[in-house]
């Protein structure tokens, strides 16, 4: 699972860079074609990796659930975000990552509910979510390299 802890680190630098390099305004935008903006991609990664991982395996969430209900599948961008909100989630996006490599080392998933994901495949278990996790952090991560892609041509 070694890798597979790298690769998740890695997805989240990569959010990261751009949360941090991307103006608030740029941010918060929605790009013409797009039904949400690069703030609701990254924060719905951290959303969706705590439902994967903690929820469907019976443990408390390590985030408010504020983020949860927020930016869950199916939700609408909000676009009234304060900076300080984004501070938050530049903090969660390294720190969760964090704690999931020790609650995992520790053993923390014992138990996993089954899940078919909308993108149809079957998580079974921690191992399964963890790995389907970084492709759907991926997935969003194109998402927001697209729309700022989109935004930048629309300025100029």
């Amino acid at each position: 699972m070694n890798y597979h802890f790298q690769a998740h680190r890695q997805v989240r630098r990569n959010l990261l860079d751009i949360l941090q390099n991307t103006s608030h305004e740029d941010l918060l935008l929605i790009p013409d074609g797009f039904n949400n903006n690069i703030y609701w991609n990254i924060a719905h990664t951290v959303a969706t990796q705590q439902l994967l991982h903690y929820y469907l395996s019976g443990n408390p969430f390590r985030i408010d659930k504020y983020w949860i209900e927020t930016y869950k599948k199916g939700t609408l961008p909000n676009l009234n975000v304060q900076k300080s909100e984004v501070e938050d989630l530049e903090f969660l996006l390294t720190e969760t990552s964090k704690i999931l490599m020790k609650d995992y080392d520790s053993d923390f998933f014992s138990d996993y509910t089954p899940y078919t994901t909308s993108f149809g495949l079957d998580l079974k278990s921690i191992q399964d979510a963890i790995i389907f996790n970084n492709m759907h952090e991926s997935l969003h991560y194109g998402y927001a390299m697209a729309q700022k892609r989109a935004i930048l041509g629309e300025k100029y």
